[in-house]
């Protein structure tokens, strides 16, 4: 583990009986105390993830809106002071580079939150892409720490140490929240389908308030939560993993992303080329589906209909909250059709599942 990158609380993790792997070059937990129980206290109660290994690029100057809504497909014009937008950067082909979240603090300055695999990818490509603005951008991602706080209880433990995020929306943030003495930034979003917050702060900090939350939370069932239950979580609500529901050779129109690419906007880079997929037809669908027999379907498994491959599994769990086995894939859009029997082959045998709508969990809370 010497090589790989590490968060800041990677010192204590033994200290709650972490299982470490490598995930994107980090040195990051798999589970603490199990991937189901893990699972199961977000769904019932509430979880506390480290999420230090997200990047945090800084984008600040007066042509920030211009220059941002030139490399997103969604429009960042819409955003206000103090909210979040979901949006994805394609390149010119339309194939997806990332999926982040946009913080606006105001006209001239933002934070895009990018996946840790594609953190340096994204923030030199993001200079390149700057050269004819006034920007300035800044990887700040070794000076922030963040934690993502997880589940039906999230808001009163978060309760127990700030009144200040009592009246904060769903996607909306508060910067300078001091949380038992530590000054945070602190939004409401989420990716595991509960409600959720995350907590930004000083990396000398983190330890601190990675402590603080769990002493406070014990009597709500708090428990630390790894990567597994993350990716579980996440697909069950329906929620896209790059390098799995999307990557360069996958366009935001295939995904499933339609929403976030507004073509009326006057240009954005991948503009041209979504155009054209779309007065073309999209020729390939995610799909989510379910298992009709005993095999877990894994990424990358051959989807078939009638001895002819038509595409690939992105994601499959037994899903620990619906106890079904379930699946994402990304198909030949003129076999997606609901009900329709479709065949993965999972060690050399085709197993029959049903193309079923997503997301396959949908819990309904205050936004």
């Amino acid at each position: 583990m010497s090589e790989l990158l590490k968060t800041p609380l990677y010192p204590i993790y033994k200290d709650y009986g972490a299982k470490i792997i490598d995930f994107a070059g980090w040195a990051l937990p798999i589970q603490f105390e199990g991937i189901i129980l893990e699972h199961h206290s977000v769904r019932k109660s509430a979880g506390l993830f480290d999420v230090s290994h997200m990047g945090e690029i800084e984008v600040k100057g007066q042509d920030a809106l211009s220059y941002l809504n030139y490399i997103m497909t969604n429009d960042v014009s819409k955003l206000k002071p103090n909210q979040v937008q979901y949006s994805v950067m394609v390149n010119e082909n339309g194939g997806t580079l990332d999926d982040v979240l946009i913080y606006c603090f105001n006209e001239q300055h933002y934070w895009v939150i990018a996946n840790a695999a594609n953190r340096l990818k994204d923030f030199k490509w993001m200079q390149k892409q700057a050269a004819c603005y006034e920007v300035n951008i800044s990887d700040i991602s070794d000076h922030v720490a963040q934690l993502a706080l997880q589940g039906p209880k999230a808001s009163e433990i978060l309760n127990s140490v700030t009144e200040e995020i009592n009246n904060l929306r769903f996607f909306r943030f508060k910067k300078s929240v001091v949380a038992n003495d530590i000054s945070c930034l602190i939004s409401r979003t989420g990716y595991t389908g509960e409600d959720g917050f995350e907590l930004y702060c000083k990396p000398e900090d983190v330890v601190q308030l990675w402590k603080t939350l769990l002493s406070v939370g014990k009597k709500h069932d708090l428990k630390p939560a790894g990567l597994g239950c993350r990716d579980t979580l996440r697909f069950e609500a329906g929620m896209h993993l790059y390098g799995n529901e999307l990557n360069e050779n996958i366009t935001p129109l295939e995904a499933g992303l339609n929403w976030v690419v507004k073509f009326d906007k006057k240009d954005f880079i991948g503009k041209s080329a979504l155009q054209t997929q779309k007065q073309k037809g999209i020729s390939r669908k995610l799909i989510g589906f379910e298992m009709q027999e005993k095999g877990i379907p894994r990424g990358g498994y051959e989807v078939k209909k009638e001895d002819k491959t038509i595409g690939y599994v992105t994601t499959g769990y037994l899903s620990p909250t619906l106890n079904k086995t379930l699946g994402m894939a990304l198909i030949d859009a003129e076999f997606f059709e609901l009900g329709n029997i479709i065949e993965i082959v999972i060690r050399g045998k085709k197993v029959p599942a049903t193309i079923v709508e997503t997301p396959f969990y949908s819990k309904k809370y205050k936004k």
